[in-house]
């Protein structure tokens, strides 16, 4: 069985603040990658036609990795701070079939 955890997180942003979002989003993921081992992989996205529909696809090595994501200093100050742009949030645990990059 596979530890690592992967899911896909959908987010509307309200689009008065997405330029602020995109920024904390930018700097939250940067500070995961860098300074958390256990998080593999955060690739952020945004719909062509909706900029503001913003999705994630977050792996973890384990639940440890991610529970000591969540509750990071740096994930939970882009959590205090963009509450009020997030109009939704969807979590989607999904199984990894091939995730490859070059």
């Amino acid at each position: 069985m596979d530890p690592r955890i992967v899911r896909q997180a959908k987010l509307d942003i309200n689009p008065a603040h997405l330029a602020e979002y995109l920024g904390l989003l930018k700097e939250e993921i940067e500070a995961s990658i860098q300074l958390e081992p256990g998080v593999t992989m955060l690739h952020a996205t945004a719909r062509q036609d909706a900029p503001h529909k913003v999705d994630l696809l977050e792996v973890y090595a384990s639940q440890a990795a991610y529970e000591a994501h969540i509750t990071s200093p740096h994930f939970l100050k882009y959590k205090a701070a963009t509450l009020h742009m997030v109009r939704s949030l969807e979590l989607v645990e999904v199984d990894p079939i091939l995730l490859a990059s070059k």
